[in-house]
Parts: C-alpha cells; structure tokens; sequence
C-alpha cells in the first residue's frame, strides 16, 4: 500500500451506458449485492441520506463521491474521509474507473464492472463470490469443505494419507481493536499473499472464516505437514506487516493432524482434530505448530 494518495485521474474508462458496483466484502453485508449507476452523481457514506448509504463504523459520514459528466467515465472522489478511500488497494483524492476495480470505502469494498456484456460481467462475478472469499481472492470455506470431501474421498479410496493445517492470525481481536478493521483487512490480505505462491497445484489454501485459514495437503503425511506448516509459520514472524503507515509484528499459531487408514473418519472429524491441535498452540504460548497424528486407530 502506498503511503501518499494518487491524484488527478490515471487511465481512461471506455464511454458505457451501464455500470455496476458489485459488493464483494465485508461477508456479514449482502455480498453480491448490485448498485445499477445511473444518475450522474452518487454520494457514498454513513448518513442516512447518502445515495449508498453504508452503515459501517470505519466509513465516514460523508465519505466519498462517484460521479460522471454524462455519458463519460465513473470517477470516484474522496471527501476527506477518515479511513480514505481506496481504489486496488491504492488511496485516492480522484481517480478514473476502469472496469474490474476495487473500490474501498472503510472496510467495504465493491468491485467496479463497467462496459459491453455487462450482465455476463456480473454473473461471473457472482460465481467467483461463490467459490472465492472477496477480501484475500483466496478460496472460501464454502469451496474448501468441497475440496475437503473430494481428496478425502479419494484418499480413502487409494489409500493415500491426506494432511490438514489449520491456522488463525494470534491477537487478531486487538490488532482490530487498537488499529481498526480497515487494518486488520490489510494483514489478512497480506498474509494470503504471502502465502499463496507457496501452495502446490494439486492442493488448496483457504480462508475458512474471519482470521482462521486452512491448507489441504494431498498425499502428503504428517512430516511434510508439520514441514509445510513450520516453513509458513517462520515466513509469517520474520517480516512485519506494513499497512497505513505502520510496521506491525504478526504471528500464527497452527495445529496440524493427517488422515492416514482410516476409512470411517469425515471431514469434519478431520478439521475438528486440526482445530484442536491450533487450540493446544494458543494454549501453550502461541506462534507455533502442533502436530497430531491420527487419534482413532483402524480396526486391525
């Protein structure tokens, strides 16, 4: 993120008749939600009276604008927020939209689409809401449990062990707390990103739900686990988190368990197992792994 707003306007949107802002987070709002743009002037905020009204605590009153001079490109105008608005991450005063742009406003962010075939645009953006969550662009829980039961299939079929890691930000509520949500946004972002060129192909690596992240490793055993778990751990605390001005240390704790022969044993014995071994690392002092190996024998 950068620290000083980009001004004036960057890039040219093509003229079109219709515009959408599709919501893509935060999850507890109505995600998917469409604003069809077709007045020349949107005022965006917490007032009542605004023409998107967002009750939210970290949007401003009177946040930000998005207006257009007839049938001419979206541009969207900050009005002194607190939180400032962000287009792609990026803090804004103005900014011309291009089709596919995020937009943030606080701890809301809509996706801009803009232009021909604009129906098909949001229809495919509704689907990806479904399979990806909208903050990190990782997969959301909704996929991973499918995912979860595939490979579990499988690995019961071929007799193939099957890992599970499950890991959560620690003290993620007073990272909140003491810098706000808009914050706490940014770390979960980057710590997905961070992440995510580490995972394999043939797996998968998921939030599954506020600060708690899951990764699926396929055929692979408690020791390649235990390793895949400790090298992100490490990743994670060596480099702070640099977000809005600040530097901020950040650690995970992970508890990781395998399925291996044992053929009655469902996805969710599976993740309550992993969650329990990332109870037991809070528990014994965070920032670290603990491992689990399979705790229901099969019958000999």
């Amino acid at each position: 993120m950068l620290d000083e707003p980009i001004v004036g306007a960057a890039g040219k949107a093509a003229e079109t008749r219709e515009s959408y802002l599709v919501l893509i987070h935060p999850p507890d709002m109505e995600i998917g939600r469409r604003i069809e743009l077709e007045a020349e002037r949107y005022s965006v905020g917490r007032d009542p009276d605004a023409a998107i009204p967002l009750e939210r605590d970290s949007v401003s009153r009177q946040h930000a604008a998005l207006e257009r001079d007839g049938r001419g490109p979206w541009r969207v105008i900050d009005l002194g927020s607190t939180n400032g608005t962000l287009v792609n991450e990026r803090p804004v005063e103005e900014l011309t939209l291009k089709n596919g742009d995020q937009i943030r406003f606080g701890d809301v962010v809509f996706k801009f689409l803009s232009g021909g075939h604009i129906e098909t645009l949001y229809h495919q953006e509704v689907y990806q809401l479904s399979v990806l969550d909208g903050l990190t662009g990782i997969h959301n829980k909704r996929y991973f449990l499918d995912f979860l039961d595939r490979e579990l299939a499988s690995a019961h079929r071929h007799k193939n062990p099957l890992t599970l890691v499950m890991f959560d930000i620690d003290h993620f509520k007073a990272i909140n707390d003491e810098h706000g949500h808009v914050v706490g946004d940014a770390v979960l972002k980057q710590l997905a990103e961070r992440i995510r060129p580490r995972i394999r192909r043939e797996d998968l690596f998921a939030r599954y739900g506020g600060e708690e992240f899951g990764a699926i490793l396929t055929i692979t055993r408690l020791e390649g686990g235990v390793r895949f778990a400790e090298n992100v751990r490490q990743m994670i605390a060596r480099r702070p988190f640099a977000t809005g001005g600040l530097q901020l240390p950040v650690t995970i704790s992970l508890g990781v368990t395998t399925m291996q022969d044992e053929p009655s044993l469902t996805s969710e014995a599976l993740i309550r197992r992993a969650d329990e071994r990332l109870y037991e690392a809070k528990r014994a002092g965070r920032n670290r792994v603990v491992p689990s190996l399979a705790e229901v024998k099969p019958p000999r």
